[in-house]
């Protein structure tokens, strides 16, 4: 089983390089996520988006040999608020990008595998 170490930096690199993506090209992130373009606007949000996305990566990379418990809660709480959100916009709102599903999946695992850890910190602080 991977260390809580080893998902945060994997989480956090997922997140760096999306936010990379989307200040680089944001029109293409979204047409492959929700299969949509965007307007002026929507690629200055976009680039917005990918700048919080690349420092949330940053913050939360792991520098010594454990990940901290802001960082681990942090990870969780967006893994798990990305995933439900992704999962209803193909559901609810009826978006096709192709990496709609796969982008949910990915962060409705990473969310599953961080809960633990997640938790764990935070009952540590309340003893």
């Amino acid at each position: 089983m991977a260390t809580t170490r080893s998902l945060v930096k994997t989480s956090a690199a997922i997140e760096g390089a999306t936010g990379i993506a989307l200040i680089t090209d944001p029109s293409f992130v979204v047409r492959a996520l929700v299969g949509v373009g965007l307007s002026r606007g929507g690629i200055a949000v976009g680039r917005l988006a990918g700048i919080g996305l690349l420092s949330l990566g940053l913050a939360c990379w792991p520098i010594g040999h454990e990940a901290t418990p802001q960082a681990t809660r942090a990870l969780f709480t967006y893994n798990s608020l990305a995933a439900l959100y992704l999962g209803y916009l193909r559901v609810g709102e009826g978006f096709l990008g192709y990496l709609l599903w796969p982008a949910c999946g990915l962060h409705a695992l990473l969310a599953v595998l961080l809960a633990r850890p997640a938790h764990d910190h935070e009952t540590v602080g309340q003893a």
